[in-house]
């Protein structure tokens, strides 16, 4: 029997080459990242040279970018926030106005003072300068305007015991303050207060009275000196130890400077009661000049040419 050969089948396996290289996407994302990292670096070496006068500007930039891009618009671009939420009033109805708040300032010069408060809180909050000053600076808004006032503390005085030189701190704070209150266009009223001690130097009858307003006015030229319009100051005044800030009359609170910013209504209150007042006419004055009038012919006026020709106004009694 013929056995049968069988068939030898021999498989060859290719071998694929193996290849590190990957192509260049790595390089890609290699680059985006690295754009990154400069860009990051880019904006926190800018932050880092940037004034804090600066930096409340560029926070308020984020917080209401409309208010940039429409500005002084009467729309969008007065809102104080991105998206203003809310709606009208539930007992609002067609044809009815929404209820206004009695004694309430202006809506816009309101709204001024608050970005003003919040401006001087963020500053003094970021600012180095005033790190350890924080406790002698208080902000109010009250309805004259805002009012800063600098006190004293226990071991930290803003002047010299018993004159109007200024501390080194207090220095600080009126030249961070003033670049900050240029911005706003409210006219200013500095005060100055002491506490109830008597004034030791006080012969040729300097007391308290002198020393506060000194005080203050040595504040207004330090303010001056750090950046602010002379024009802005509208009054400086000394108070002694008139308006205390504490129930202690001998407390070191009460030696304070304050700063008010005004409001227009305040403004107005302050050249009207410096203004001289109109005479007032007696009423037999006023009975006397009537009957002057009375008797007196009315006159017309006439117009004259002059030789210059000039017209010259004449007056002509009148027929009756």
């Amino acid at each position: 029997m013929k056995t049968a050969k069988s068939t030898i089948i021999i498989k060859k396996k290719r071998r694929k080459k193996s290849s590190h290289y990957h192509g260049g996407s790595w390089k890609i994302a290699y680059a985006d990242f690295m754009t990154a990292m400069m860009a990051f670096f880019l904006v926190m070496w800018i932050l880092s040279i940037s004034s804090p006068q600066e930096l409340i500007r560029i926070a308020d930039y984020f917080r209401t970018p409309l208010k940039v891009s429409l500005n002084n618009g009467t729309k969008s671009g007065d809102v104080t926030n991105i998206i203003p939420g809310g709606g009208k009033d539930i007992t609002y109805r067609e044809g009815d106005t929404l209820p206004k708040e009695p004694n309430q300032l202006p809506e816009t010069e309101q709204d001024r003072f608050k970005k003003l408060q919040q401006d001087l809180e963020l500053l003094i909050m970021n600012d180095p300068r005033l790190q350890d000053l924080k406790p002698n600076l208080l902000i109010d808004l009250m309805d004259e305007g805002l009012q800063i006032q600098i006190i004293d503390g226990e071991n930290r005085p803003m002047f010299a015991s018993g004159s109007a030189v200024i501390d080194k701190n207090m220095q600080k704070i009126l030249h961070v303050l003033a670049p900050v209150l240029n911005d706003y266009p409210n006219k200013i009223s500095l005060a100055g207060h002491t506490d109830s001690t008597a004034y030791a130097k006080g012969g040729y009858g300097y007391s308290n009275w002198e020393l506060s307003a000194d005080r203050a006015n040595s504040s207004r030229r330090t303010l001056i000196s750090g950046g602010l319009d002379e024009h802005k100051i509208m009054r400086v005044v000394g108070m002694a130890s008139t308006v205390p800030l504490e129930n202690n009359p001998a407390a070191a609170a009460n030696r304070r400077i304050s700063i008010l910013v005004l409001n227009k209504k305040s403004e107005a209150a302050i050249i009207h009661e410096n203004q001289r007042p109109q005479p007032t006419k007696e009423i037999g004055e006023q009975n006397s000049e009537q009957v002057e009038s009375s008797l007196t012919p009315s006159l017309v006026p006439t117009a004259v040419l002059s030789t210059d020709h000039s017209e010259v106004i004449l007056a002509q009694p009148k027929d009756k």
